[in-house]
């Protein structure tokens, strides 16, 4: 990387990093936090104060992406991320379940993610982008592992209302990162003619990685339905799980580190990206066959440990591509795409893995997840890399 596209690769990183802690370090505590709200006793309307902030992130996405091929990347990203410090802080001063519902529905509302990527893609070359993603991918995991540390401890001083002041104040640190850290963008992306959907929704290439990022966000979080209760059935407390989810992220790092970076410089980008689509087909069938005993923490915390190789792989490589694949003047709308079907799949995942594990058990949940990750692994199955150019194709032969 250039001196310059390792400054835009760390600052939008770290920008990415603010966020996600913020909305990470609320997701182990808020279900039991959240009950002892006025109106906490209907656990429908917890559901849905956890979830609305996917949905409205997943609806304001696209439009987010456009503004931002429109208007500027920078310009964009502060308004989102002024919005979502907003939501958060409304999340802090609410008095009632009904509040909460309605600031982590502003918290969505700040739907930056797309115009991020975008910015990221901007300011790299094709050939090192998928390293500058991974820092992305990383930099969210990380902050997923140490959310689950922490978050019990801090909620412990200063309850479920400082989480969300501190949320909001993440935020603010990462507009302050927007101006003075990150590059500006280059000219050739201002005043661009606004990118248009149905062009964006004609390629193949794109609607197959919007269709896997679905799939994928959408079995990562009804995954997290069952694992932790399989955890404890283990005979690991909750308060100790981050003993096996944090070795588990920080090894999993080190192996994509050492696998996609020069397996794609080899020019076996398709090859390492179905084989993590493999992997964590491959760990669904695992957590099915370890739901149906006794689970131990071993079991359990290696399917985890490739989980995470898979995911990460994924995370770092499918936005690389997508960006790769994009028109440069509606690359910001074909991220907007493809970051509202990943909204939607978390929105779907917490959902359906909640019906699943009432109506079926965690044996319906992990089957289902499955056969959903075996079907996008099918479906991506034609995709081939050209030798070292910069876009994989999406069609057969």
């Amino acid at each position: 990387m250039t001196a310059l596209e390792r400054r835009s690769s760390f600052s939008l990183a770290t920008i990415f990093a603010l966020r996600m802690l913020g909305l990470f370090l609320i997701l182990p505590v808020f279900a039991i936090e959240a009950a002892r709200y006025p109106g906490g006793g209907d656990p429908a309307l917890i559901g849905l104060a956890m979830g609305i902030y996917g949905l409205t992130q997943a609806v304001l996405q696209f439009p987010f992406g456009m503004a931002s091929d429109r208007l500027g990347r920078k310009r964009v990203i502060v308004f989102g991320l002024l919005v979502f410090a907003t939501g958060s802080f409304v999340a802090a001063w609410a008095p009632s379940l009904t509040w909460l519902a309605i600031g982590r529905a502003l918290q969505g509302a700040g739907a930056v993610s797309a115009a991020v990527t975008a910015l990221l893609a901007d300011q790299t070359r094709d050939e090192v982008r998928t390293k500058s993603m991974a820092l992305v991918g990383a930099s969210i995991g990380l902050m997923f592992a140490l959310s689950l540390v922490v978050a019990p401890l801090l909620v412990a001083h200063v309850g479920l209302g400082g989480l969300f002041a501190l949320t909001g104040g993440l935020a603010i640190a990462g507009v302050a990162v927007m101006i003075w850290w990150v590059p500006s963008e280059p000219a050739i992306h201002k005043n661009q003619p606004r990118g248009q959907l149905l062009e964006v929704l004609r390629l193949p290439a794109l609607l197959r990685l919007n269709f896997g990022v679905f799939i994928l966000h959408a079995v990562q979080l009804a995954m997290w339905m069952a694992v932790p209760a399989m955890l404890v059935e283990a005979g690991l407390p909750r308060e100790h799980h981050w003993w096996v989810y944090l070795p588990a992220v920080l090894a999993s790092f080190l192996v994509m580190g050492m696998t996609l970076f020069p397996l794609e410089k080899r020019g076996y980008l398709r090859a390492v990206f179905l084989t993590a689509i493999g992997l964590t087909t491959a760990v669904q069938f695992g957590l099915l066959l370890a739901s149906r005993g006794a689970p131990s923490v071993g079991v359990l915390g290696i399917l985890l440990f490739v989980f995470f190789c898979g995911f990460n792989v994924l995370e770092a490589s499918q936005p690389s591509i997508a960006s790769r694949v994009a028109p440069a003047h509606a690359r910001g709308a074909a991220m907007g795409v493809y970051n509202t079907l990943q909204s939607l799949g978390l929105f779907v995942g917490g959902v359906a893995g909640g019906w699943l594990i009432k109506h079926m058990g965690p044996q319906g949940l992990f089957t289902v997840c499955a056969v959903a990750m075996g079907l996008w692994l099918l479906l991506a199955w034609p995709m081939r890399a050209p030798g070292r150019a910069s876009t994989l194709v999406a069609n057969a032969g």
